[in-house]
């Protein structure tokens, strides 16, 4: 695979990345992964 096509390839997959970054933050899931992660934190040391 030449340079050029590796380079596309990899900013085709770096903006679909982004498109579905920014698809999950506008339905909300950004609150719902920072919940989870607070309870799993919680959980390892021992609190919640």
């Amino acid at each position: 695979m030449n340079w050029e096509r590796k380079t596309a390839a990899q900013i085709v997959l770096l903006v679909a990345g982004a498109a579905m970054l920014c698809f999950g933050v506008w339905r909300g899931e950004a609150a719902t992964v920072l919940s989870k992660a607070i309870k799993l934190c919680l959980e390892c040391v021992g609190i919640g």
